[in-house]
């Protein structure tokens, strides 16, 4: 079935659309603006994690507290990037970007001159805060860029950056790291990000077609049961891609018994794999309402059986790892376009959620995986935790969401 219940609106929106994005001078760099300013996002989030026992080392604290300012960072993005969707809901959505990624660049520059891990875990708390809401915003942008009908391929455009740090950003910015410290490694992010915020001054549109909209409506979005189904679907479905990407380390050495140095391929890998299942995901999500998700989460349940069976050999792993990535991504973008059929009037805040549905999958994959491992099950194990949490996300979405109907279009949408 096809995914609009709303055909009828597309001619006269594609019509309107025609005649407003004039704005645009050209789309294609608007476009890449803003996956610059998600690269540069995702590099800071992704080589912070490279670097924790350099931090350790430097602050002189222990390991297990170096990791705090990686979960304040995503505490940020899940309780300080919905905040500031709300507090911002009037603002035009250029001047939302610009403004996000001008703390962005104060969050990052902070955390290179910490003195000690108190302060950086407050500056990365702030510096967390971004991500979400420039997702949301970036989406609503690249939305009005593509046009009607595009919502997928719009959301898949933005998080393309992010798959792009998992495959260089986030190597680039451990090498730096350990080579030259890490605070170099953040300031070597605050200079990706003053490129994104000069591309995102000269290409973002000059709009009113992209003011926000009443704080009222924002959190009318908030009281609707499908927009917190999906939230919980998203939530406990990729959940398995951390399962997974967390473990990546020890499943090369421990398990597959292999030299340290093929970690940055396997990481590479597993980013290329999510790169191709964002790109595919995107178009998917515009044809159909509900395959990416079913396929998305369908494969990743049957490769991550797989690893936990036979991931001890590299041949195995290796073409697993990039599959696991590239179905998880699959869902992504129509996890995005579901939300904001349930919430139409409010897609900065839903494209906000996303990620903060996102970050929660980030801990309870890790921790899923980390009980496994504390249980003695071994080092592959922790993609069983994982499987759980898809398969209960899966059975929910079939349940609850797959045939639920859409919010009306309201005429600013």
């Amino acid at each position: 079935m096809h995914r609009h219940a709303y055909d009828s609106q597309c001619v006269a929106e594609e019509r309107r659309h025609t005649l407003a994005t004039s704005a645009i001078r050209n789309p294609k760099l608007t476009l890449a603006a803003l996956a610059l300013g998600t690269f540069a996002i995702g590099t800071g989030e992704f080589g912070s994690n490279g670097i924790i026992q350099l931090i350790a080392s430097d602050l002189d604290v222990s390991v297990p507290v170096a990791t705090y300012p990686i979960t304040a960072y995503a505490f940020g993005v899940m309780l300080g990037s919905p905040a500031i969707t709300l507090l911002a809901a009037r603002v035009n959505r250029r001047t939302l970007l610009l403004g996000l990624i001008a703390l962005f660049l104060i969050g990052n520059t902070l955390s290179a001159l910490a003195p000690n891990i108190t302060l950086l875990v407050a500056f990365r708390f702030v510096t967390g805060s971004v991500q979400g809401a420039f997702f949301g915003a970036g989406a609503v942008v690249a939305a009005y860029t593509y046009g009607p009908g595009k919502g997928g391929k719009a959301f898949a455009t933005v998080m393309g950056g992010l798959t792009v740090a998992t495959i260089a950003g986030s190597p680039l910015g451990t090498f730096v790291g350990q080579h030259a410290g890490w605070r170099v490694m953040y300031a070597t992010v605050v200079a990706v990000g003053v490129l994104a915020g000069a591309a995102l001054v000269a290409w973002l549109p000059r709009t009113d077609d992209l003011r926000g909209s009443s704080l009222t409506g924002e959190l009318g979005a908030l009281r609707r049961r499908g927009v917190w189904l999906m939230v919980t679907v998203a939530a406990l479905g990729i959940s398995s891609i951390f399962a997974v990407y967390t473990f990546i380390g020890p499943f090369i050495t421990d398990a597959a018994r292999r030299s340290a140095s093929l970690i940055p391929v396997a990481l590479a890998v597993f980013g290329l794999g999510m790169a191709v299942g964002n790109q595919v995901g995107g178009r998917i999500a515009d044809e159909y309402e509900n395959r990416g998700l079913l396929w998305g989460y369908g494969g990743a349940l049957a490769f991550l059986v797989l690893i936990g069976a036979a991931g001890d050999n590299l041949l195995v792993l290796l073409p697993c790892l990039f599959a696991v990535g590239a179905t998880m991504m699959l869902a992504i973008p129509t996890i995005q376009v579901r939300l904001t059929s349930f919430a139409p009037d409010a897609p900065t805040l839903m494209g906000t959620l996303n990620l903060a549905a996102l970050n929660l999958a980030n801990c309870l994959g890790a921790i899923g995986g980390a009980i496994a491992l504390d249980a003695g099950w071994g080092t592959l194990s922790t993609v069983w935790p994982g499987f759980l949490l898809t398969t209960v996300g899966l059975l929910l979405y079939v349940m609850t969401v797959a045939r639920a109907k859409p919010a009306p279009v309201p005429a600013r949408a």
